[in-house]
């Protein structure tokens, strides 16, 4: 079997991130907290940059609005309204290829555990699974398999080829 890969599993009870009250349209900074992208458009120019900050961007906004912000973020969340759109996935793997995001990508909204390989593939190194779902089923799709025909963002080439 493949090594597991690096990737967490967030218990929102104990994530150290904390989500903005949505209905404040500019908290005040404080460390640890995830805004929504029109938070952080509003806070953005006053933020102090010893703070930790994350963004949870959604996956029908393009992020060359975001790109110039990514040196001060920590954290992306990419949203999943449900579990069948995808588009979250290209967003993760843009930030990490072409961007060279290097804080935590993380997968929220309507998450099953059988995404979390695929996920991975694509860039993100988080995901808060939807209620219901199963954090040792997730934990065991990382280990699927052991080799791609496909190279990822975190493997270039493809295995076995030059």
């Amino acid at each position: 079997m493949n090594a597991m890969p690096r990737f967490h599993l967030i218990d929102p009870s104990r994530d150290p991130w904390r989500r903005a009250d949505p209905h404040d349209p500019a908290p005040a900074p404080r460390a640890g907290l995830l805004l929504r992208a029109e938070q952080w458009r509003a806070v953005r120019a006053h933020w102090p940059a010893e703070l930790p900050v994350g963004v949870l961007w959604p996956n029908d906004q393009p992020l060359d609005a975001l790109r110039r912000d990514l040196p001060r973020l920590e954290l992306v969340a990419l949203n999943f309204p449900i579990w069948t759109d995808g588009r979250a996935y290209s967003q993760a793997r843009l930030l990490r290829a072409r961007h060279g995001f290097g804080g935590q990508i993380r997968a929220v909204g309507d998450i099953l555990a059988d995404q979390v390989l695929q996920l991975w593939r694509c860039g993100f190194d988080a995901a808060e699974l939807r209620p219901g779902q199963s954090a040792a089923v997730a934990q065991q799709a990382l280990r699927w398999f052991a080799a791609f025909a496909q190279p990822d963002v975190r493997h270039l080439r493809v295995s076995g080829r030059p």
